[in-house]
């Protein structure tokens, strides 16, 4: 049966960050250049709304009929918002599995938008209405179980409550596992993979388990010290000013300039290469676990 290193699965986005820096400074940039773009349209159109919903959520005491009257009036920016996610998401995804996949097709740092990208987001959408349904039998079920466990009485329900709980979260993690190969198949294979997967991946669970906790894990710490040295560097920046450097996670969304403070622009640099580094770190594993699992021949 065909297997893999799951350390080196798990480490292959720093090998990648290693040995393709230009790649790496591409991604950060156009991640850069992304998040202005999406700053400045969202605060050019929503922002005074985006602050009144910042003034209901530090009051505490906001009517959700208004809170709601908000959110519905936002609806146009949810609407070019999930497109704009999904197509950046699968361009970066894309990248990682290029650069895992096809090494030697290097140019433009591996980003595409192409028929690729397009798969790509084809399975997004379909694994999002699979886990609409998922979650609505797992609800309903639960549903029906809770209402006989309430006939029954006594400690039954609570005990149940937890036991479907834990059953649930085991369902999503071993479904989530066994089906996490199909980007990189979708990507390598030129077609869209939904279930194939689950094949693929017989016997390999707690590898594979074990490879994305890891990955995970990793993300974080790096995350926490890119915090630690984003916060100290802000600081030195605004005069020692330690309240400017927290002010980016509630920003003044009421004008563009006022969002855009010194302290925001240097934690979206910030942002930026910690994304890039983040797509690799989390995407590259999967694409090498197919690889060795497939038995798929790495170019370059």
């Amino acid at each position: 049966m065909a297997t893999f290193s799951p350390t080196d699965a798990a480490l292959e986005g720093f090998r990648i960050a290693r040995e393709k820096p230009r790649a790496m400074l591409l991604w950060a940039a156009v991640n850069f250049v992304v998040s202005l773009l999406v700053g400045v349209l969202m605060i050019a159109m929503f922002g005074p709304m985006l602050a009144e919903l910042e003034a209901m959520s530090q009051a505490g005491s906001a009517d959700p009929s208004e809170a709601m009257a908000v959110f519905e009036r936002m609806a146009p920016l949810y609407a070019v918002m999930l497109p704009i996610g999904l197509l950046v998401l699968s361009v970066f995804t894309a990248a990682a599995y290029r650069a895992v996949l096809r090494p030697s097709d290097s140019r433009y740092g591996y980003l595409r938008l192409g028929r690729d990208e397009m798969r790509l987001i084809l399975l997004m959408l379909i694994y999002v209405g699979l886990a609409i349904g998922f979650t609505f039998l797992l609800t309903l079920a639960a549903g029906l179980l809770a209402a006989g466990a309430a006939v029954a009485g006594g400690g039954i329900g609570a005990l149940l409550g937890v036991i479907i709980g834990l059953v649930a979260i085991g369902l999503i993690v071993l479904v989530s596992v066994r089906l996490s190969l199909a980007g990189p198949m979708t990507f390598a294979e030129g077609r869209l993979r939904v279930f194939e997967s689950w094949t693929l991946t017989r016997g390999n669970f707690w590898r594979l388990l074990g490879v994305y906790v890891l990955a995970i894990i990793l993300v974080i710490v790096v995350f926490l010290l890119a915090l630690i040295i984003y916060v100290a560097l802000a600081t030195v920046v605004a005069g020692g000013d330690i309240a400017a450097a927290g002010g980016v996670f509630q920003p003044d969304t009421t004008s563009v300039a006022n969002y855009f403070t010194t302290a925001m622009v240097i934690y979206l640099v910030f942002a930026a290469f910690l994304s890039a580094l983040q797509n690799a770190v989390l995407n590259a594993p999967p694409a090498v676990a197919y690889r060795e699992l497939s038995g798929a021949t790495r170019e370059g």
